[in-house]
């Protein structure tokens, strides 16, 4: 069964997704599409890589992933498909795949194909959409252009260690409020070595992991490791990120004892 998903910053309002869509399924008709989101904010590759990043490994291998976030075209910027774990991504070099993969992709080619008419506006329909249906049947990513060694990188913040303290930002605000950072519980255990360490940020101090937002009382904050395994500062049935003023790129700290 050939799927091929979709993350995009265009949004349900216009007709953008369902151009998409239609061109997919006038070449491919039997395919399965899924939509992972259209509601990445325009231009912004961290909360796409973040979205994409804690997906894809729930499909099967063979999937193809297309990436329709900042997708404007140039030389500096050409389109893309990589191969990675079994699966396929096709979307702009424009560095988000430095974002979304831990290690170097297994295969990656910049594309050769041609827009489908003179507007060269609208490459997830006219390039990426004809890269995804082509490997969705079988294909091969070397038919489709010349192969590359590398993608274009981006800076990722990263957590950093200052004395006793662990210091990573906010990388992501869900749909219930909650404030996702970069520090994961891996690099929480490594950094902690079995010690106690409390949870700040702005005014607010949390000393203590929850394993579920029903551990504390309802309209309490709390911090916890989510499904993708990166500390979350979140409130029980409240919207943690709107009440207590956290955005994207704040400051979380966490203080080793």
């Amino acid at each position: 069964m050939a799927i091929i998903t979709l993350t995009t910053d265009l949004g349900l309002k216009d007709y953008y997704v369902s151009a998409v869509k239609g061109s997919i399924l006038s070449q491919l008709p039997d395919v399965t599409i899924v939509d992972i989101s259209h509601l990445i904010p325009s231009f912004n590759l961290q909360e796409a890589a973040y979205v994409l990043k804690n997906s894809f490994p729930n499909f099967p291998e063979g999937t193809v992933h297309i990436i329709g976030v900042n997708t404007e075209l140039s030389v500096n910027t050409p389109p893309v498909g990589i191969e990675l774990s079994g699966h396929f991504f096709i979307g702009a070099d424009n560095g988000i795949f430095s974002l979304m993969f831990d290690k170097v992709p297994d295969k990656i080619v910049e594309l050769s194909i041609q827009h489908d008419t003179s507007n060269p506006n609208f490459p997830t329909r006219d390039i990426f959409a004809k890269a995804a249906c082509h490997l969705a049947r079988g294909g091969t990513l070397e038919l489709l252009g010349s192969l590359k060694s590398s993608v274009n990188e981006r800076i990722l913040f990263r957590p950093v260690s200052v004395g006793d303290n662990l210091r990573g930002t906010i990388i992501y605000i869900d749909s219930y409020n909650n404030a996702v950072t970069n520090i994961t519980k891996n690099l929480l255990k490594e950094a902690g070595k079995g010690r106690n360490f409390s949870i700040r940020f702005g005014s607010h101090e949390i000393d203590k992991l929850s394993k579920t937002y029903q551990d504390v009382v309802e309209g309490e904050i709390l911090a916890l490791y989510n499904a993708a395994g990166h500390l979350e500062i979140a409130m029980n049935r409240g919207k943690a990120s709107q009440l207590l003023n956290l955005h994207m790129g704040d400051t979380i700290t966490v203080a080793f004892q």
